[in-house]
């Protein structure tokens, strides 16, 4: 959305109203409908994206008295109440399951971040034999399905003694292809008279990576970040293959028991959603303020 700001509208004789003008941020003027009309637009984009995540939270806590059914329905709950997320914890380990989701999200993390920048550092900035044709394959890797190597996946956690272990959940996608490439594009965007500078006062490569461009691209880190620990901890098809010990279960997987069993029960399938992506949003408050730096970073401070 364009920034908009309010100008003077030039003097007039007493008496007269004075029509505000707004113009965009490159003078343009704006018309009234057209102001409105963007604004109408955002507000239903907002309303399909949270409307969703606040129905949820809403009917996690009303009681068992109140309808959610009712018509028309009502989104503020009467009487709040925390009873319903007390109720998942008593009806299936839900901390347990989380916390089985925490291990596995925080490994695909570690090892997404850090093989994503040692990958990514050396399509971009080393020179050998074929970096293009390591490049393509990585973007070829992205057009193939999940669904079309999970077997291959499988027979390969099954030889390997994996089978029915978080390790084996978080092997397959402990390096992701569009995270590398992420990695690339941003240490492309750093100027090369940097680490020739370094590279003249005799640092090595090591140290051209961990205290000159590493620390550059920290917005596209915290990218890769949020995005392995979204797609580790929302993930449910690998999982539910791998995994057979109830112990081990994710909180995915943990969640589908709720559905199941208690499908009638709507306010504690919204609880467990809820309990569910809470550190979602956690994770993604705390690294906002990088995450929107985006992969065009680099550019030397002076």
């Amino acid at each position: 959305m364009s920034l908009l700001e309010k100008t003077r509208a030039p003097e007039q004789p007493p008496g007269t109203a004075r029509e505000p003008r707004v113009t965009d941020e490159h003078g343009r003027r704006v018309r009234v409908w057209e102001l409105a009309l963007r604004y109408v637009l955002l507000l239903a984009v907002l309303a399909l994206t949270i409307g969703p995540f606040l129905w949820q939270l809403s009917t996690s806590l009303k009681g068992p008295t109140e309808d959610i059914y009712s018509s028309p329905p009502t989104f503020l709950p009467g009487d709040p109440a925390l009873h319903n997320y007390e109720r998942v914890a008593d009806t299936i380990p839900v901390w347990d399951y989380a916390l089985n989701s925490l291990k596995v999200a925080t490994a695909n993390v570690v090892t997404n971040c850090v093989g994503a920048a040692l990958a990514g550092y050396a399509l971009a900035r080393l020179r050998y034999r074929g970096r293009r044709a390591a490049t393509l394959a990585f973007i070829l890797a992205m057009l193939v399905p999940v669904e079309g190597i999970i077997i291959a996946q499988f027979t390969t956690m099954r030889d390997l003694g994996l089978n029915n272990t978080l390790i084996g959940v978080v092997l397959p996608g402990c390096i992701g292809a569009m995270n590398v490439l992420l990695m690339r594009n941003a240490f492309l965007n750093l100027p090369y008279e940097i680490e020739e500078a370094a590279f003249v006062d005799g640092a090595n490569v090591w140290q051209r990576f961990l205290r000159i461009a590493l620390p550059s691209v920290k917005g596209t880190l915290a990218v890769v970040a949020i995005f392995a620990f979204m797609g580790a901890w929302d993930d449910f098809l690998w999982p539910l293959i791998v995994l057979s010990d109830p112990s081990k279960f994710t909180l995915t997987i943990g969640l589908n028991y709720l559905h199941g069993t208690f499908a009638n029960d709507e306010r504690l399938v919204a609880a467990g959603t809820i309990i569910a992506v809470a550190p979602l949003i956690a994770l993604f408050a705390c690294l906002q303020r990088y995450f929107f730096r985006g992969v065009g970073e680099g550019a030397v401070k002076g």
